[in-house]
């Protein structure tokens, strides 16, 4: 074991109101609330924390711009796995204790951490049986209906860097985080060891010929997993019926780790993602490098952008060796 999630996600926002009213309205619940602090619980007992810009709570060495995501928490198995990862930064960083249980660090990207035990509660799910034709698994039996999505987990986040090289080096060999994908030059997927998500945590390069990248380290997007599409589309609905911006891509799946997606823009910072039906994956898994990495990003949209419009591109190599694979270009 050893890292097996996020445990919190805690949120620099610009206006603290607005924030929670999109998270609730997202089908989190909320936990607390102080003048100045929210906190949403999630099903399998990790976090979401918004804190105004400038909150005396934020972390001080942060060099993520403007609001979103100012620092991600990792949950561990054990007290012992807690000392031990700590233990392996303190020849190279300060690391802090709070009252709290977090042990908390600034790697020299600059996007503020801890480490905090984490008792995940189990999320049972029961996706409904599919019928295709010729394959009936659902026989004089509808399918159930929801009013409202409630994601159950906090499956990953996503930051984008100048030096995304330097990042994927310290998750790997300082927490142990496991390399499952490579998007040459583009980014670099990292599993948590304790876990088997596709990916728990994304290093986009900042640098990259995108247009929301603009050479500068900030919050991308969380990702926030729920049962199935039914879900997904329910809580989209919800969402654009209570006045929130729709997705601009719509409904789609990425290739890369075969998940449906559905991005809002977050008032928060960045965007939240509503999740289902990734690759689960574990040390068996061998990493891949997609050497046309736009085409790695999604297998179909619904409102397809220009950079997919040719005919997608499907060979990729497999990576051998994990050390060098994010310095790709």
């Amino acid at each position: 074991m050893g890292i097996i999630g996020i445990e919190r996600l805690v949120y620099g926002v610009d206006d603290l109101e607005t924030s929670a009213r999109f998270f609730e309205d997202f089908g989190l619940e909320r936990e607390k609330s102080a003048s100045e602090a929210v906190t949403f619980l999630l099903p399998e007992g990790s976090r979401v924390v918004l804190l105004p810009l400038g909150h005396p709570s934020l972390p001080k060495k942060s060099l993520v711009s403007g609001p979103g995501v100012h620092e991600v928490v990792w949950g561990v198995d054990s007290a012992q796995t807690l000392e031990a990862l700590a233990g392996g930064l303190t020849p190279d960083l300060a690391v802090s204790r709070g009252d709290d249980g977090i042990a908390r660090f600034v790697p020299s990207f600059g996007i503020p951490m801890g480490l905090r035990v984490f008792a995940k509660t189990p999320v049972i799910s029961a996706p409904d049986p599919l019928n295709a034709p010729g394959h009936v698994r659902r026989l004089n039996q509808h399918r159930k209906w929801r009013r409202r999505a409630h994601p159950k987990v906090i499956a990953h986040v996503v930051f984008a860097l100048p030096d995304f090289d330097t990042a994927y080096r310290f998750m790997m060999h300082k927490l142990n985080f496991r390399l499952t994908d490579s998007q040459r030059g583009f980014g670099t997927y990292l599993r948590a060891d304790g876990a088997n998500n596709h990916h728990n945590f994304l290093l986009l390069n900042a640098n990259a010929p995108l247009p929301d990248m603009d050479g500068t380290l900030k919050f991308h997007h969380a990702n926030f997993g729920v049962e199935d599409i039914d879900e997904m589309m329910v809580g989209a609905n919800h969402m654009v019926r209570r006045g929130w911006e729709p997705s601009h891509f719509g409904l789609g799946r990425h290739r890369i780790d075969s998940a449906l997606f559905y991005y809002l823009p977050c008032p928060a910072g960045g965007e939240a993602e509503y999740g289902a039906d990734s690759d689960c994956v574990d040390d068996g898994w061998v990493a891949r490098d997609w050497d046309h990495p736009l085409f790695a990003y999604a297998h179909h949209v619904h409102n397809l952008p220009p950079f997919l419009r040719e005919e997608p591109v499907w060979n990729f190599n497999y990576l051998t060796d994990e050390a060098t694979a994010g310095g790709r270009s």
